[in-house]
């Protein structure tokens, strides 16, 4: 049986680590820490806070997650799947507010791991991931106009996706076609570099070009400096004020961080899984990026998941195990330490053109066509996801999500549950016509929740009245199990079909449910002896209860 608690990284070092092992892991490490360099300053700046504390999140997250992770080749850090939900968070709560929720997150994530919910993600439906991903790609892309056209506009931008679209058109006339020249040199080099070498990133290389092409040429254009000002070149531990009569204000974002970050990363592993054919721990995982989300704020940090693209680069360039992550996460303290005051030089137009490209790259718009394509079930909850997440808020698209997808798939499921006569549902090759009259076979197909019964109720009550009948054997091998509802309901059924003097029969009952029967009391009122496993031992059982029936009759 598998720990709760079991890093990778353990593992690997127990089984053996060699010299050949570590210069893979070196390279790749190396390799990914200048992918992730202009990633973590661009997620930051997209989310509002200052670009030091994305580096800060890819290193002590990034070196968290890779050191008690229970993935062999995941790459944790700043995603742009937080943008929104950082932002949102900034604005509403401010930079404490920010710190105290993450931390909480990471609380609620190592609960999660704990209570083994690594595998509950799984059900989290596919059409949900999608819609809330592409939502997040299309305000990331739009939250990146005003920088990507140097658009001067006054005041605060609005925070809304439509007002922010109005206060754009609205301000078109001031657009800097030097900011729009760098955005497009960022695009094109960013998509187009990996034809001449995919050792480095076309964004890092990006970066460089056009912040030497400002610096040397004095381009008038807003840089990181003019923004933000200087960047620290120096990490320190700073504890957040908590004021504990308004940690309740903190919960739902603290919530939606965690479950945001716990589909993230391990969608993240389930993919690195398929590249290196290998087998995540999913709970280490989660209690991995609990810890990492609880000491990243501590350092000034912003929230951090497992990263797909990052994750997926290292395992390109020969990651296999978690020292690759360490060394991406030592890669990028370095450059902090040593480089991080050129950093401050980098035009707002180049980051914008990245994260323009990181918007693209997440949409996942085929998967989109796809979905809509398909089941009008599925393309209800894409859509409504999508929609909910860009025009209003991104924890209210995955709580309505998840109860719209748990509403369909009853009304689904509830749509399979069928009462049928022998001649409309049961086995062709099954002979009935030797079954004396006054009994009638009926077999319920579908599990007996309840979502279907009332369905079922309403059904079954009609039959002893719809048909002179005395014995009523009811099939019940295509039930796998029976909820509260569906014992509930099915007592009163047995109530109004005693009550007409028609006996039950039941046929096929597996241990699930004759467990459930006896619990509930209902194997009691049905009679045990009634209760059968299977029909041959159901048809004897009903002639003798028609027997005994006739017999008292006769008296």
């Amino acid at each position: 049986m598998e720990k709760i608690f079991s890093p990778k990284l353990f593992s690997v070092l127990h089984k053996g680590y060699s010299k050949k092992m570590f210069q893979t892991d070196l390279m790749s490490g190396i390799i990914v820490g200048i992918v992730a360099l202009p990633l973590a300053i661009a997620f930051a700046v997209a989310s509002g806070v200052s670009p030091e504390k994305g580096l800060i999140t890819a290193i002590v997250a990034g070196f968290i997650i890779s050191f008690l992770g229970g993935s062999r080749v995941q790459i944790g850090g700043p995603t742009g799947a937080f943008i929104v939900v950082v932002a949102g968070i900034v604005n509403q709560y401010g930079m404490q507010g920010l710190l105290i929720s993450t931390v909480l997150a990471g609380i609620m994530l190592v609960i999660f791991g704990l209570l083994k919910f690594g595998s509950v993600i799984k059900f989290i439906p596919h059409p949900l991931v999608v819609g809330f991903t592409s939502g997040i790609a299309l305000t990331i892309f739009t939250t990146q106009i005003k920088d990507a056209f140097g658009l001067s506009i006054s005041g605060d931008l609005p925070s809304d996706f439509i007002g922010k679209w109005g206060a754009y058109f609205a301000n078109f006339d001031t657009i800097n076609w030097t900011a729009v020249v760098i955005t497009l040199v960022t695009i094109f080099i960013s998509l187009f570099f990996k034809k001449i070498t995919d050792k480095i990133p076309g964004s890092f290389v990006a970066i460089v070009l056009t912040t030497v092409a400002v610096a040397v040429f004095h381009l008038p254009v807003s840089t990181i400096e003019t923004v933000f000002g200087e960047i620290p070149s120096s990490i320190s531990i700073e504890f957040p004020s908590i004021d504990w009569s308004l940690i309740g204000n903190y919960i739902q974002p603290a919530l939606t961080i965690a479950v945001l970050g716990a589909i993230e990363s391990l969608l993240s592993a389930v993919v690195a899984d398929g590249m290196i054919g290998g087998n995540h721990r999913s709970n280490t995982e989660l209690i991995a990026q609990g810890i990492a989300n609880i000491a990243s704020p501590l350092f000034g940090g912003i929230p951090a998941t497992g990263a797909i693209a990052r994750t997926a680069t290292n395992v390109k360039n020969g990651g296999r195990t978690p020292v690759a992550g360490i060394v991406h996460a030592l890669t990028l303290l370095l450059i902090m330490l040593f480089f991080g005051s050129y950093a401050k030089l980098i035009p707002m137009s180049c980051l914008a053109g990245v994260l323009i490209v990181v918007a693209y790259n997440m949409s996942e718009w085929r998967s989109f066509v796809s979905i809509t394509k398909g089941s009008k079930y599925d393309t209800i909850i894409l859509v409504t996801t999508f929609l909910i997440t860009v025009l209003v808020d991104l924890t209210y698209a995955i709580e309505v999500g998840m109860v719209m997808a748990c509403l369909l798939f009853m009304q689904r499921m509830s749509k399979q549950c069928q009462v049928l006569t022998v001649t409309e549902g049961s086995d062709p090759l099954e002979n009935y016509s030797f079954l004396p009259k006054g009994i009638d076979v009926y077999e319920i197909s579908g599990p007996f929740f309840f979502g279907a019964a009332k369905k079922y109720r309403e059904i079954l009550r009609g039959l002893a009245s719809a048909h002179k009948v005395k014995v009523l054997v009811i099939r019940m091998r295509h039930v796998p199990f029976m909820d509260s509802t569906g014992i509930n309901n099915f007592s009163a059924v047995i109530d109004e079909i005693h009550a007409v003097n028609v006996t039950i029969v039941l046929s096929g009952v597996n241990e699930s449910v004759r467990s459930e029967l006896e619990r509930s009391g209902l194997a009691d009122k049905l009679d045990k002896l009634n209760i059968c496993s299977n029909f041959d031992i159901a048809k004897e059982r009903a002639k003798e209860v028609l027997q005994e029936i006739e017999s008292q009759e006769n008296k």
